[in-house]
This record gives structure tokens, C-alpha cells and sequence, in this order.
């Protein structure tokens, strides 16, 4: 049997959360063509941050790095909402892109967003190795330490 990234999901006892609604003027996901663009997420479990402030001073890399990985796990809640909860339909992760918030010194980016990049792996297999981009910011909404967004192809 094929394993699919539901299950894939169970394995890693994941349950993703009900879609988060937008809460400026823009819409969580966009489709187009055989593309699903999906908006950013922040680090929200049960409807509160996993934790706030900035990487490089109140926030370690390690939990920076379960932020994006909750943030992904916000992605894929936004992804199988567009998809009428059919992750199955996503043939591609495209590409990833990340935003840290912290100080001028931290430069540790990239391992910070592997937390979601390696989860999109996890669940995706093969399909799951995308390009991205990860960009440090002064802040984020809410104060949130991580954001990430994604692009997919969809069947």
C-alpha cells in the first residue's frame, strides 16, 4: 500500500487544526492553474502562539525551529481546506518560503526553517524537496517568531 500524506501524517501523530480564517484583507489560498499558493502561517497551536519574540534573543533556535514546524502544520490545515480535504491531491511541494524574526546577529536561518522543510519531506516523501527562500525580519505580525508560506502543484 502507498502511503499517503494522511497517513503519513498519523504516523508522525500529527492532527492538523481547522483552517485558521484570514484576519486582514487577503485570502488564505490561492489557485491557479495546477498551482495552490498558500498564504503565510504563524506558530498557532490552539489558537495561540507557540511562543513570541525574536530568534537571537528571547527565542532559541530550537524552538524556532518547532515554530516552523507548527507553521507547516498551518499550511497543510490551509492546503487540505482548499483541496476538499484531500491532501493526496498536492503532487508537488514547490517551494517554501520562511521569515524569522530577529535580531541583526542571528544568522542561523536556515536551520531554523528546516523544521519546516524537513516535516514537508516527512509527509510528501520525494514530492516533499522543494526550493525556498528564508529571510530574517525585524518583526512579524502578533509578534510571532517564524512565518512560512508555500506553493504547491495540485492534481
Amino acid at each position: 500500500m502507498t502511503a499517503t500524506p494522511e497517513s503519513r501524517l498519523a504516523a508522525l501523530d500529527i492532527t492538523l487544526p481547522v483552517a485558521a480564517a484570514p484576519v486582514a484583507n487577503y485570502v488564505t489560498t490561492v489557485r491557479t492553474g495546477n498551482l495552490l499558493v498558500v498564504s503565510g502561517q504563524l506558530p498557532l497551536v490552539d489558537g495561540k502562539l507557540l511562543i513570541t519574540g525574536k530568534l537571537g534573543d528571547e527565542v532559541s533556535a530550537h524552538a524556532g525551529v518547532a515554530c516552523a514546524r507548527a507553521c507547516l502544520i498551518n499550511v497543510l490545515a490551509q492546503a487540505k481546506a482548499a483541496l476538499d480535504g484531500d491532501l493526496s491531491r498536492i503532487t508537488r511541494v514547490v517551494r517554501l518560503g520562511g521569515f524569522i524574526a530577529c535580531t541583526p546577529e542571528f544568522t542561523d536561518h536556515a536551520t531554523v526553517m528546516n523544521g519546516a522543510s524537513d516535516l514537508a519531506v516527512d509527509v510528501f516523501g520525494d514530492a516533499g524537496r522543494h526550493a525556498r527562500s528564508t529571510i530574517g525580519v525585524p518583526s512579524l505580525p502578533v509578534n510571532a517568531p517564524v512565518e512560512v508560506e508555500a506553493l504547491f502543484e495540485i492534481a
